[in-house]
């Protein structure tokens, strides 16, 4: 690989009875535009007594988008929603000065069938001046996402700006995040498209890109201006994120985003204490890990 780009390959990591894999952060790569954090959730065949339940838990500084490519969930948080999620469509969260949420296998879907999960889950670091907002959440329907066809390859715009095209997603920076499917090959335009850094996230097939052959499970970090000659394969299924960096390091740990250690700090005494708001009608909560090392 040039010294152009970074191939980032998938770390499985478990999270209750389902096997993700997260792309970032990464050693090399903490962030990606302001996209700070990227887990790849299966695909995991959901059956009775191995439903995804993901208990109360808290995040600050940070907008979370959730996108299923197969399966759904249920979200509930504490600001009050009560939102399915469906292939295709789009829940965004944002945390901002902190709330708390729940991720769950829907009611209905729990009668003894089986079906597949999978998706991805998102978080999108605020801007400094923005990090301690109120709460806000969003749902864009899959319809309502702008999609197009080039040449054999099917776009869907899931976030921000690109390709002549805006996502009616409310963010909060410069960001983009685009779906392709192709059928055949194609050559993959970005100069003049996108702006910012760009990480490209091969969910099925494979790419060409700067002499290197890589294959899905990987991603290809780049800058706009830097990033090379990229075909796509036939049959070829990739995300491409990113956007304009932001000045200021963010410190991570556990669901916490800042800019400032000592809203960190704060945040896990906040939790420790039972001090943030809670899920409606929900008792769950899921400890803080005090031994999980900061990824800040």
């Amino acid at each position: 690989m040039s010294n152009q780009g970074l191939i980032i390959e998938e770390r499985s990591r478990d999270i209750g009875d389902f096997l993700v894999g997260r792309l970032i952060p990464f050693r090399k790569k903490r962030m990606v535009g302001p996209f700070i954090f990227i887990d790849h959730m299966g695909p995991a065949l959901i059956k009775k007594g191995n439903y995804m339940d993901v208990d109360q838990h808290p995040h600050i500084g940070l907008s979370t988008l959730t996108y299923m490519l197969e399966g759904e969930l249920m979200h509930q948080d504490s600001i009050g929603t009560n939102q399915r999620i469906s292939p295709g469509s789009v829940n965004w969260m944002v945390a901002g000065k902190g709330v708390t949420h729940t991720e769950r296998t829907p009611h209905d879907l729990r009668d003894g069938r089986e079906f597949t999960a999978h998706g991805y889950q998102i978080w999108v670091a605020l801007p400094k001046e923005l990090e301690d907002i109120e709460p806000e959440f969003h749902h864009i329907d899959v319809k309502d996402l702008p999609s197009w066809s080039d040449s054999g390859a099917h776009y869907r715009l899931i976030a921000g700006k690109g390709y002549g095209h805006t996502s009616p997603l409310p963010v909060h920076s410069d960001l983009f995040m685009v779906e392709i499917k192709t059928e055949e090959l194609y050559e993959l335009k970005i100069k003049g498209e996108l702006q910012g850094e760009i990480g490209i996230c091969i969910v099925k097939g494979a790419i060409e890109a700067c002499d290197d052959h890589i294959e899905e499970g990987n991603m290809l970090v780049s800058k706009i201006e830097d990033s090379c000659f990229i075909t796509l394969k036939p049959n070829t299924h990739v995300l491409l994120f990113g956007g304009e960096p932001f000045t200021e390091e963010r410190h991570i740990f556990w669901n916490f985003v800042s800019t400032s250690k000592e809203k960190i700090e704060g945040a896990k005494k906040q939790w420790q204490n039972h001090e943030f708001p809670v899920v409606p009608n929900d008792t769950t909560y899921i400890p803080l890990p005090i031994n999980t090392l900061k990824r800040s």
